[in-house]
């Protein structure tokens, strides 16, 4: 038997280059793409706002991208900064009691202004772990985000049955900024070492980009209790 090893023909290794291209080139092509839609988008919101005294472009022959979106970040910085003294604090505290007299505005506002102080405030723990529940049926699993423990009625209604839950957010494939929000029994949770970042791109590759793992020894793992639902 010849076991001499077949050499690829020509069409099958300019196949195989052309992919190798493609896995090279389209992440670099893509994230220029996004981030000058990004910056471009925030130009065309903050620059019909800047005096022509000083925009660079009133004085010389070609646009220069990013310059709205470097406006709105210092401006940006200078209202945090101000908000932060007490003249700033009294100011917004005056400007938060107009918005909470209008009946529509004042739910919209309140709702968007809980969503920020979780996500970006240092203090907050939400979405920094990541997690499995068995979803959406007994012996099928599901990766989760874990926000927090389930607070206010929602705790107090579970506490009075023994039962403590926790808040989690489950995406879907291959969007993972949409999803539901579900609120499970916290042994029933399955704790992962998995950042939230590789969590996404696990879910937004369709499983197919995994993350790298390392498992700890055995006296530093985690114990999870996992009971069927």
């Amino acid at each position: 038997m010849d076991e001499t090893p077949h050499k690829p023909t020509i069409g099958v290794r300019l196949r195989n280059n052309f992919l190798t291209g493609i896995i090279i080139c389209a992440p670099i092509a893509i994230t220029i793409w996004l981030t000058w839609s990004f910056i471009h988008w925030a130009d065309s919101w903050v620059k019909p706002y800047i005096p022509a005294r000083i925009d660079p472009e009133s004085y010389l022959q070609f646009a220069i991208p990013g310059f709205g979106l470097l406006i709105a970040v210092i401006l940006i910085t200078m209202v945090g900064t101000f908000a932060k003294n007490l003249i700033g604090r009294t100011v917004v505290d005056f400007g938060e009691n107009i918005l909470d007299r209008m009946p529509l505005v004042r739910s919209i506002y309140k709702a968007l202004k809980q969503i920020f102080e979780s996500v970006l405030r240092e203090r907050s723990n939400s979405f920094k772990k990541v997690g499995m529940i068995e979803y959406p049926s007994p012996g099928l699993w599901s990766i989760v985000f874990i926000a927090t423990d389930a607070q206010g009625e929602i705790a107090s209604r579970f506490n009075d049955k023994g039962l403590e839950m926790v808040t989690v957010f489950l995406p879907p494939t291959p969007v993972p900024t949409a999803g539901f929000l579900v609120f499970v029994e916290k042994r029933k949770i399955m704790e992962l070492d998995m950042s939230v970042e590789d969590a996404a791109k696990l879910m937004i590759s369709a499983g197919l980009v995994a993350p790298e793992w390392k498992p700890k020894p055995e006296g530093q793992r985690d114990e999870t209790a996992l009971n069927p639902l």
